[in-house]
């Protein structure tokens, strides 16, 4: 027998509806999620560009940032030395890297000569052996430029002019003349009469020979003592102020004996001329090259601190000098 259909409300319909309609827990309404599912396209980032770094290789990078930090340090290096050096004391001149204005120096040695303002003074040598030699370090160590000769010609002075350095030149004997302001005669005695005579007119000549029979020859007005050394290098130069000095002190001592001016037992050495001007000019040069001067006098009175006498040789404070230059006999007197 059919089952009778059952017809419903219209109440309980829209119930029903409503409850299919109604969201779950946790979701949406079905119109939302309906139209939900048709979402809009997202829109793409642009890539970002990469920057220098980025595309710097790690090594080079690294290396990069090192050459900046060095490069900053090298610009800032020697402000901080120089603050740092004033900080303990040290003369500004010497932390900025210049020379000093004020001589400084530790060492037993006189001070240079020449200043920025003034055109350094040149020394002539004739005659490039022990003596000449160690003049022209002294010269070139007291701020001299020097010009050296010898009897072999320029080339063969190549190795003691590398030794000096760039104030120094080797010449021939003409042009050491007429470069020098001071010449310096350091040649054995029998060639005196080669020195070369104009190039030399109205200078300071320095005369260091000495008298050896054995080496020059037998010089009668010398063997007879009617004249001096220096007597004979003067009427070749008739018309220089020949000063003897240097003549009777050993070579070596000459770079290792110089003292600063005051000091205690300094070191004296004897000249001799006749122009009290170029006696004066000889005595500060002395003086810069750490000795003493005593005046033994005119040049016929230079036989006092020749060979065979008290004063040759030994070292001497003035005092005892001048007592040796007393003491002094001719060689006939001996």
């Amino acid at each position: 027998m059919p089952t009778k259909k059952t017809t419903k409300s219209p109440t309980a319909v829209k119930k029903q509806v409503a409850a299919k309609r109604r969201p779950k827990p946790g979701g949406k309404h079905p119109a939302v999620a309906k139209k939900s599912a048709k979402k809009a396209p997202v829109k793409q980032a642009a890539p970002k560009k990469a920057s220098a770094t980025a595309k710097t290789p790690p090594n080079k990078r690294n290396a990069a940032v090192a050459q900046g930090v060095n490069k900053t340090v090298k610009e800032r290096a020697p402000k901080v030395a120089a603050a740092n050096q004033r900080a303990a004391g040290v003369p500004k001149g010497i932390a900025s890297g210049r020379a000093p204005t004020r001589s400084g120096s530790a060492k037993a040695r006189p001070a240079t000569r020449t200043t920025k303002d003034e055109t350094p003074t040149t020394i002539g040598l004739i005659g490039a052996g022990h003596i000449g030699s160690q003049l022209a370090r002294l010269a070139v160590a007291n701020g001299y430029n020097v010009v050296i000769s010898n009897s072999r010609g320029p080339e063969t002075l190549s190795t003691l002019v590398s030794e000096l350095g760039p104030r120094a030149r080797a010449a021939t004997a003409t042009d050491a003349a007429k470069a020098g302001d001071i010449v310096v005669v350091t040649i054995p005695l029998k060639n005196y009469r080669q020195v070369p005579v104009e190039p030399l007119a109205g200078k300071i000549v320095i005369d260091t020979d000495n008298y050896y029979p054995q080496r020059d020859g037998h010089i009668a007005e010398l063997d007879n003592e009617s004249t001096t050394t220096s007597e004979l290098l003067q009427a070749h130069l008739p018309t220089s102020k020949v000063v003897k000095a240097f003549n009777y002190i050993y070579a070596a001592e000459l770079t290792t004996h110089g003292q600063p001016a005051g000091t205690e037992n300094r070191r004296a050495l004897a000249i001799a001329g006749d122009d009290s001007e170029a006696k004066a000019i000889v005595s500060r040069l002395l003086d810069q090259f750490g000795f003493d001067t005593v005046d033994a006098g005119p040049l016929k009175d230079g036989w006092r601190i020749q060979r065979d006498t008290p004063g040759y040789g030994p070292r001497r404070t003035a005092e005892e000098l001048r007592k040796d230059l007393a003491a002094a006999k001719r060689y006939a007197e001996q």
